[in-house]
């Protein structure tokens, strides 16, 4: 992967306002990948609209001091979209569809991805984004390899025919033994309940989060968010695992850590 070593360099020397703006521009291409998918075209202005309010979500999210006023900045943000629909109906026996597909998309990429930017506030920040990237990379392969060669039984064909049972295990293995390398290597601070309650569970939402986007493109008709990356999809599809694995992440990293 030739980005690779780019994206080390970067999680290595970026500073918290320089990272945190990254996510933002992520956020932004992703956001507009899900509202080519999902909404209409008809809907371009409310969609440009959208991954407007994302972005500032995020940056409301990210940056130091959440309050009580970027709480109610993001409610009013939310709202005023709801207003703008309310006076662009267009199709009213689909409004309520665009209404949906849009609020959703400002749930499952800037409200999960914001997660990214929290983690790396964290004592330790470097090392715990560095973790969820290692543990979802060393899973992702292991539930491929895994599963070309042993796999038997479906998963859950009606959204991606191809993935296993066998695989999943892999998958869940592969994060195991992936945090375990990890830590020998890099973090030492993290104890074996750790290396064993986060491989599980990260692995394991990393691969929900993989479904859960490959559900929505089977729902929008399309094989993948965007054309951006040749060969690879869009951005969103390389984040999928990553929104789910982030949050599950920084919430264990605070509470139990």
């Amino acid at each position: 992967m030739v980005i690779l070593p780019f994206l080390i360099l970067f999680i290595l020397y970026a500073g918290p306002s320089l990272f945190n703006g990254v996510i933002c521009v992520l956020s932004a291409v992703a956001l507009h990948e899900f509202y080519a998918m999902g909404l209409p075209p008809t809907r371009r202005g409310e969609a440009g609209l959208s991954v407007a309010v994302g972005v500032i979500l995020v940056a409301l999210l990210v940056f130091p001091g959440f309050s009580a006023v970027q709480y109610g900045v993001s409610v009013l943000l939310l709202t005023g979209l709801m207003v703008v629909y309310l006076f662009r109906y267009l199709d009213l026996s689909k409004v309520g569809r665009d209404v949906a597909i849009t609020m959703l998309g400002l749930v499952y990429i800037p409200l999960l991805f914001s997660h990214a930017g929290l983690l790396r506030s964290l004592p330790f920040g470097r090392s715990w984004v560095f973790l969820v990237l290692f543990l979802v990379m060393a899973s992702d392969s292991a539930a491929y390899f895994i599963g070309r060669s042993f796999g038997r039984h479906k998963l859950y064909e009606a959204i991606s025919p191809k993935k296993t049972i066998e695989g999943a295990f892999g998958g869940l293995t592969g994060g195991v033994l992936g945090i375990l390398v990890f830590k020998l290597l890099f973090f030492p601070e993290l104890r074996v309940l750790d290396v064993i309650v986060l491989g599980l569970c990260v692995g394991a939402f990393s691969q929900i989060g993989d479904l859960f986007e490959s559900m929505l493109k089977r729902s929008f008709n399309v094989k993948d968010s965007s054309s951006l990356i040749p060969g690879h999809g869009g951005i969103l599809d390389r984040l999928d695992s990553l929104l789910f694995a982030f949050p599950v992440t920084y919430y264990y990293a605070i509470w139990f850590f």
